[in-house]
């Protein structure tokens, strides 16, 4: 048995694809760049080695910063190479809403529209940039057995706004801490505590959605969704069934962005080049 483990290790090394070209200006010459950081381990693996890593999980969580297009270009490339290792059964994308499933299932293993139908028939959020998606989500209605929604509805969101529910048990201080102060810094300071509060019974209730979705999923399953839901000590793993195997956790970070997770939040961090620096705020500080 463990000679036939060799050999399909050794098959999957040899014939894994070069990583995309870097779209990011932005740390190009660190050291890391493109290597993957092993938490528990505290040490550098190659992207050849994380795919034989996470091809034996049933359940993948995969973070990503929103805007840097060589975290969706890995994604992608992430998943062609785990499918080349065994067939993908799921792939769950927080930028899509319950709502939207039948026109995905309609959609699954079909000839797909142009770009612009594609999206129109998907009913796609604007606010998820489609050049960026676009590519993952045709992935997924042409590969994997099944393409999931796993966010919460827009009206569970207003609901929970205007009535907001207590934070579970399980989240520490600091990661309460951590997550107002995130959503605060994301509205640029301009929201008031209840507000935050509100912000933060929705970030809980979309992260039980997603920990519930992928845990529900087909197997071998993936989640793609914003680094802080993927995150163990703060997003959806941390709402994950006691009764099931827990999720690998990989978060795709810039150059100079967060220190090197700890255990207790990722197994693993796949270091890219940054984008330039962007003020998200200059345009609200200008109104």
């Amino acid at each position: 048995m463990k000679s036939i483990v060799l050999v399909l290790l050794l098959a999957l090394s040899a014939c894994t694809a070069p990583l995309p070209q870097w779209q990011g200006s932005e740390g190009l010459d660190h050291p890391h760049v493109g290597q993957v950081w092993v938490a528990a381990e505290q040490r550098w693996i190659s992207p050849q080695s994380l795919v034989e890593q996470l091809a034996a999980a049933p359940y993948v969580v995969v973070g990503e910063q929103h805007d840097n297009p060589d975290h969706h270009r890995l994604q992608l490339w992430l998943l062609q190479q785990l499918q080349a290792a065994r067939p993908q059964q799921s792939l769950l994308l927080e930028m899509l809403q319950p709502a939207q499933q039948s026109a995905v299932t309609a959609l699954q293993g079909g000839a797909l529209p142009d770009d612009e139908a594609l999206q129109t028939q998907l009913e796609w959020q604007a606010g998820w940039d489609w050049a960026m998606y676009g590519p993952l989500v045709r992935w997924g209605l042409t590969v994997p057995s099944q393409l999931l929604t796993a966010n919460l509805e827009s009206e569970n969101m207003m609901a929970l706004y205007r009535a907001p529910q207590p934070l579970d048990e399980r989240y520490t201080a600091d990661a309460r801490r951590q997550l107002s102060d995130t959503i605060e810094a994301s509205h640029c300071g301009r929201i008031d505590a209840q507000q935050v509060q509100a912000m933060l019974s929705i970030q809980q209730a979309r992260d039980q959605a997603m920990a519930a979705a992928l845990a529900g999923a087909s197997a071998p399953a993936l989640l793609l969704a914003g680094n802080y839901h993927a995150r163990r000590d703060l997003g959806a793993p941390l709402h994950w069934p006691a009764h099931q195997v827990p999720p690998l956790v990989l978060q795709l970070q810039g150059v100079g962005g967060a220190p090197l997770p700890s255990a207790q939040q990722a197994d693993y961090l796949w270091l890219t080049p940054a984008m330039p620096a962007r003020d998200y705020c200059a345009d609200w500080g200008a109104d």
